[in-house]
């Protein structure tokens, strides 16, 4: 197994999550949610809100999803669906996706495989 060099764990074990078509409030509730599934390997601080400047179109963050967390966070309250792409491992994603499948409604789901890593399409609401 490969290390990704920065921290202690095997590189297999990241799965990068993309958000898109929302703002930086569900943003924020969906990677919050998740680091305290998962430990954060690389979760960018958001910067503060400025009423005139443009929102990302893609928030993006990446979860070890070999450091799962005892705690069970209460479930999110999300403003609007939010589209997650979840892209590594084959394992480390299903892990992903089990734990946003149980934090939030899944209203739908699509994954293409490759040979050493998964892409799982989310769309995400609020329960």
């Amino acid at each position: 197994m490969e290390s990704n060099g920065t921290t202690n764990h095997p590189a297999d074990c990241d799965v990068t999550v993309q958000l898109s078509d929302c703002g930086r409030q569900d943003a924020t509730v969906v990677f919050e949610t998740l680091d305290r599934v998962f430990a954060g390997c690389d979760m960018p601080a958001p910067g503060p809100e400025q009423a005139h400047d443009h929102e990302p179109t893609v928030w993006m963050a990446t979860f070890d999803s070999s450091a799962r967390r005892e705690e069970e966070p209460a479930p999110p309250q999300l403003g609007a669906e939010v589209t997650a792409l979840l892209t590594g491992d084959h394992q480390a994603v299903a892990e992903v996706e089990k734990a946003l499948g149980g934090l939030f409604e899944v209203r739908s789901a699509t994954s293409v495989s490759g040979e050493h890593e998964r892409e799982a399409r989310l769309l995400l609401a609020p329960r």
